[in-house]
């Protein structure tokens, strides 16, 4: 996989739109939006975004199917380097 898969999104994303197919969820007016990025793949679009709470950073990351289906992780951002490394061993091991 090559770099040039990760597009940088807006820093503030806008309102959805109609046939935006961003994940949408309740927690944009508890959090602001840091850093986000969008991956393409062969047959997903994954969205990775560094948010900020009152409770403190995390990890927000959510895919889109071509069928539209969409399902989203979330984890605090202390724990990213054990996501990082599971990561770096499944990558080994490809």
């Amino acid at each position: 996989m090559s770099d040039d898969v990760f597009a940088d999104m807006p820093d503030s994303s806008p309102a959805p739109t109609a046939g935006d197919d961003r994940p949408t969820g309740g927690d944009n007016q508890f959090s602001k939006e840091l850093v986000a990025k969008k991956i393409k793949g062969r047959q997903r679009t994954f969205y990775v975004d560094l948010k900020e709470s009152m409770n403190g950073k995390f990890v927000k990351i959510s895919e889109v199917s071509r069928g539209g289906q969409r399902s989203t992780i979330m984890f605090d951002g202390e724990d990213i380097d054990a996501f990082l490394e599971a990561l770096q061993e499944i990558k080994a091991a490809l």
